[in-house]
């Protein structure tokens, strides 16, 4: 082998030598990766259903996909039990039915959450009130409605409506006649249990099933 040869050869290795150190040298100064903390969660601004340049379902199932990961999150707490209305969680999902106001799944399963789960009232009683007007024939999701409105909201007449939407569109029919004395007496005659059963019964997820059946303890432990 010539010294031109060996030359070339050395003056490879040293670059490969000089190329490694540098990569070290680069990954040892950037800032490791921090944990981002419940706390630190940044409300999505509206505005972003703006700026999608046509991309509004794929980009409302992203944030989507964000909301299911922190569905019992509260970022500002009443006390142990509730939230203050219109939370992080809200405005979330609130944003996705925004970007895609046929997103059924977002309408039922956010509601639920914010109601069942974080105890936001008024962010459920906004995502529930968007869903019903977009899935008028929708009875699981009128029926999870007219549970918070007459649970939650204290709005006997409002469930008794939703109850009977409920039933025009394939609820069980005993549904019919409860619907029919909260009209006529405004009085609540169907325990909370009942009517979270019912919900239970026409859940598939365990992990939702499991959810509900804590909220029916939670229910009968305030008694």
């Amino acid at each position: 082998m010539d010294c031109r040869s060996l030359f070339n050869i050395r003056n490879i290795e040293l670059r490969l030598l000089l190329t490694v150190a540098f990569f070290f040298v680069i990954q040892n100064q950037l800032t490791k990766p921090q944990i981002l903390n419940r706390e630190d969660y940044i409300t999505p601004p509206i505005e972003i259903k703006y700026l999608t340049a046509g991309f509004s379902p794929q980009v409302a199932d992203s944030f989507w996909l964000r909301a299911v990961q922190d569905m019992d999150h509260c970022d500002n707490p009443i006390n142990e039990r509730e939230c203050h209305g219109k939370s992080w969680l809200f405005n979330v999902i609130n944003l996705t039915v925004e970007l895609d106001n046929k997103f059924k799944d977002a309408y039922y399963y956010g509601g639920l959450a914010l109601t069942i789960l974080i105890s936001d009232y008024e962010g459920a009683t906004i995502i529930f009130d968007k869903g019903v007007a977009n899935f008028s024939k929708d009875w699981p999701l009128l029926y999870a409605a007219g549970y918070h409105a007459l649970y939650e909201e204290k709005n006997s007449l409002k469930a008794s409506k939703l109850y009977l939407a409920a039933a025009d569109n394939g609820a069980p029919a005993w549904l019919r006649l409860t619907a029919g004395r909260l009209a006529s007496e405004g009085g609540d005659d169907l325990s909370s249990k009942i009517i979270l059963q019912q919900l239970i019964k026409n859940e598939s997820d365990p992990v939702w099933i499991k959810k509900l059946q804590s909220k029916i303890r939670e229910k009968e432990s305030t008694k």
